[in-house]
């Protein structure tokens, strides 16, 4: 039962993906446009004319960062594994991916927090929160560089995961410490690193469970 749990619990990282994108669908085509270098007073028309698509969306962007953080520990206990001893690296994984969870939650919860007050609340805090989501953004960047070296490093002494897929994880690591572009790192390649990575473990679970099974005389 528990080794059926975790291999089904692979399957949070496409979960997590899936909830990133149907969140930001329903927020950005369900809603007005928000215009170019919006004003605070814009930015509160906007948040009181969509507020449904705000809470909607935003709610399903935070629960794939809650699936990144369930995918995460079973990684962990993968790479853990693998890694004996401490599982300093492994435990750096996971501290790395908990805490840009808690930056993506935030990313998207100022204006989920304006949406519930939006009778209430002023001009002003509705742009200072919306405007935050670029610092928690940057904040979930730099802190994915801890999750993809400290895998990479597991899985280079390890073999857990492929020594090319560790290669990966440390060029997404480096894009991700250059400012300009380490957007394009955490937006694009860190989905789809995730992606990999389920299915990499998933394999490997299913022919490990098959090698382990009796075979009939």
């Amino acid at each position: 039962m528990q080794g059926r749990l975790e291999r089904l619990s692979l399957l949070a990282a496409p979960l997590a993906v899936v909830f990133w994108i149907v969140g930001l669908v329903v927020t950005n085509t369900f809603s007005d446009k928000i215009p170019d270098h919006a004003t605070d007073e814009q930015l509160l028309s906007w948040v009181q004319g969509n507020t449904n698509p705000i809470l909607f969306g935003g709610w399903l962007f935070m629960i794939g960062c809650l699936a990144l953080v369930w995918f995460a520990a079973i990684l962990r206990s993968r790479l853990a594994e693998a890694e004996g001893g401490p599982a300093t690296f492994s435990n750096l994984a996971f501290a790395g991916a908990a805490v840009a969870a808690v930056f993506g939650m935030l990313t998207a919860a100022g204006d989920v927090s304006s949406a519930i007050n939006k009778d209430d609340i002023t001009a002003t805090a509705v742009g200072t929160l919306h405007n935050s989501s670029d610092m928690f953004f940057v904040g979930a960047e730099l802190a994915m560089i801890l999750f993809f070296l400290g895998c990479a490093v597991v899985a280079l002494r390890t073999r857990v995961l492929p020594k090319w897929w560790a290669i990966v994880a440390i060029v997404i690591a480096v894009v991700l410490v250059i400012g300009p572009i380490g957007w394009a790192g955490l937006i694009f390649a860190m989905p789809l690193w995730l992606l990999g990575t389920s299915w990499l473990l998933y394999r490997g679970s299913s022919r490990l469970r098959a090698a382990s099974e009796p075979v009939a005389v």
